[in-house]
């Protein structure tokens, strides 16, 4: 049963991050035609194309693909306590929900700076993948790079955002007790 819930906690997980990898992708309006935003696209197409044309943007955030998003943490969340012989109000489904969305999207935040954190120490030249992951991180950054001393070409800004997004996570931890369960 490990397993199972193991593979459902992975299958899900994975692909509400692309979910908020493609809202994010166009909130700062990504290069739409690199192969990494092309793949993320692709990816959630099927999910999101339906539902597009019911739910209009709203000032540039994709409403539709949020929706699937918050779709998407209810539906495992219902998995995993069907499985778990638990049973959960709707109200609470909702809520959980809604939290992990949330935490999923600081999540993926955390991931990309650190990716691309490390590669540039190992890749020499630009890839596609490291352009997009610089145009999703640098809105995050570029306020920590402004107040940051000029430090002679070493950029500690990642790393003053892994320490602020782990205080955000530790303030929100302590107000709802199950934000640390999510």
């Amino acid at each position: 049963m490990e397993a199972i819930v193991y593979l459902l906690n992975f299958v899900f997980d994975a692909y509400l991050m692309l979910l908020v990898l493609r809202v994010w992708l166009q909130a700062v309006r990504a290069d739409f035609y690199n192969p990494f935003s092309q793949f993320v696209v692709k990816a959630t197409n099927p999910a999101v194309i339906p539902f597009r044309r019911l739910i209009p943007g709203l000032k540039g955030i994709d409403m539709a693909t949020l929706l699937v998003a918050f779709l998407v943490a209810c539906t495992k969340y219902w998995a995993l306590s069907m499985i778990g012989g638990q049973t959960i109000d709707i109200l609470s489904l909702l809520f959980i929900s809604l939290l992990f969305v949330i935490k999923q999207s600081g999540t993926l935040l955390f991931v990309v700076m650190l990716v691309m954190a490390l590669m540039s120490w190992v890749v020499q030249s630009r890839s596609p993948a490291q352009m997009v992951f610089y145009q999703l991180t640098e809105p995050f950054l570029r306020p920590i790079r402004r107040i940051m001393p000029n430090l002679g070409g070493l950029d500690l800004s990642v790393l003053v955002a892994f320490v602020l997004l782990n205080v955000i996570n530790i303030f929100i931890g302590s107000f709802i007790p199950i934000w640390s369960y999510l």
